[in-house]
């Protein structure tokens, strides 16, 4: 389409869930109660594993990479949301929106990188034990996780400054949030290049991870079957909160990103719409989850929060202790 031919829009409708008070009410409450969740379990996961010298490892150093994506990817969305759902008028500027669409971009493809690297961490805990100190050691863990959150934002953020788009009126995302897929409906130009660009960028931060994390685990479960009884749950089950996150996050991304929700170009009303319910999960709902499965299915977690509880209730026994 010609750019001449549409008026240039300055700002960005956000049409969010519903417009009747007692729906919005209700949402609220729900949201709310999630965002809370979010924030104080991902806060409190990182600051049990900073002060508990006993998950001072790889897995639990990844851990905290993930609960401080969490709680700033949630924050990326939740707040104007809420705002939202007691405002007539959902606008946002489209320097609002850009930026909303890069955090929560960059911040959503760091989730995933990190998820394929935590699996990486497992493999060679679980299939390479006697070389896990020297392979996993502090140095080349740092340079793990700063390549992840580096990798992500060449691969995120980079081609979206490099592709500037010009948004046309009429100016409504059906939408709660500026999401990448849905905000580039509104280009006054052909979304062709933009479509090819989210694909591009979605398999290599979605499929290829996820194709690592699938051969991760034939790996993982290989090596298990061959060892004891005993020792097998044990490996096991400090798999099983990093499966239930990535069946969670990783199905609905690639749901949203892959699905028919991801070709805007044939205006496909029906699943336009269904896109926004989707992305509560990964964006909203799987954030939230995240600390609570590592802390109900992690022994060494559960022990830390009970002695820190044992302290807060009984502060003089503890210092006794020392």
């Amino acid at each position: 389409m010609e750019t001449h031919n549409k008026t240039l829009a300055t700002e960005v409708i956000l049409l969010g869930f519903s417009d009747n008070r007692q729906i919005n009410i209700v949402l609220f409450l729900f949201f709310i109660i999630i965002y809370l969740v979010t924030v104080v379990g991902n806060f409190l996961m990182i600051i049990i594993i900073l002060i508990s010298s006993q998950l001072h490892v790889p897995m639990y150093f990844f851990l905290c990479n993930l609960s401080f994506i969490d709680i700033f990817y949630s924050s990326s969305a939740l707040p104007k949301l809420l705002v939202d759902l007691f405002s007539k008028e959902r606008i946002m500027s489209l320097v609002g929106c850009g930026i909303q669409v890069y955090i929560s971009t960059f911040l959503g493809d760091t989730e995933c990188l990190l998820l394929a690297l935590m699996a990486y961490d497992r493999c060679i805990a679980i299939c390479y034990p006697l070389y896990y100190p020297m392979i996993m050691r502090w140095t080349m863990c740092y340079r793990l996780a700063a390549f992840v959150w580096f990798m992500s934002f060449f691969i995120s953020v980079v081609p979206s400054l490099l592709m500037p788009m010009k948004a046309c009126n009429p100016n409504r995302i059906n939408h709660f949030m500026c999401e990448i897929i849905a905000v580039i409906k509104l280009s006054c130009d052909n979304i062709y290049l933009n479509e090819l660009v989210i694909f591009c960028v979605s398999f290599i931060t979605l499929l290829l991870p996820f194709f690592f994390i699938i051969i991760t685990y034939i790996c993982i479960i290989s090596n298990v079957l061959k060892i004891k009884s005993v020792e097998r749950s044990k490996a096991f089950s400090t798999c099983t909160s990093h499966i239930i996150v990535v069946v969670l996050f990783y199905w609905t991304a690639m749901v949203m990103y892959f699905g028919p929700s991801s070709q805007y170009s044939t205006n496909q009303e029906k699943y336009i719409s269904q896109g926004k319910y989707i992305s509560v999960f990964y964006n909203i709902i799987c954030p939230m989850l995240n600390p609570i499965i590592y802390s109900l299915n992690n022994k060494d977690v559960k022990e830390q929060l009970k002695k820190i509880g044992s302290s807060c209730i009984s502060p003089n026994e503890h210092l006794n202790t020392w």
